[in-house]
């Protein structure tokens, strides 16, 4: 069961491949904000998989996040998030990224707790609604 309190981490070493002149976000070779919530999205997702039932999984709903410092291509910035609200199946984590020169983004992000066969079916569904 996820509760209050949950705490997760993660870090990856910024590359070509995770900057903002790559993925046509921007110009420059530093870390893309479309890449750091990415992060931030998955620190979140990883930290509470732990206590999720056999076929639940989070999806996110909601980013509200600023960047605050540029981090170049060859430092390592690490994402640490924490479950802060619970209302139902809406999983609230307050996020922050760090490089060593401190702190680079910070925010909320939100979850929401899914059976994943009727999150297929549903989405599966929106596909034939095309039709």
């Amino acid at each position: 069961m996820v509760e209050t309190g949950i705490k997760g981490s993660n870090e990856i070493l910024v590359t070509p491949e995770w900057t903002a002149k790559h993925i046509g976000s921007g110009t420059v070779l530093v870390l893309a904000t479309p890449m750091m919530i990415a992060l931030m999205e998955r620190t979140c997702q990883e930290s509470v998989k732990p206590y999720l039932e056999p076929g639940e999984e989070t999806v996110g709903i909601h980013v509200n996040v600023h960047h605050h410092a540029a981090t170049p291509v060859g430092m390592t910035v690490w994402c640490e998030s924490e479950v802060i609200e619970i209302d139902r199946r809406k999983i609230t984590f307050k996020v922050a990224v760090y490089d060593k020169q401190g702190l680079v983004g910070d925010g909320t992000h939100e979850r929401f707790l899914i059976n994943v066969n009727k999150f297929k079916e549903k989405t599966e569904a929106r596909k034939g609604a095309e039709d």
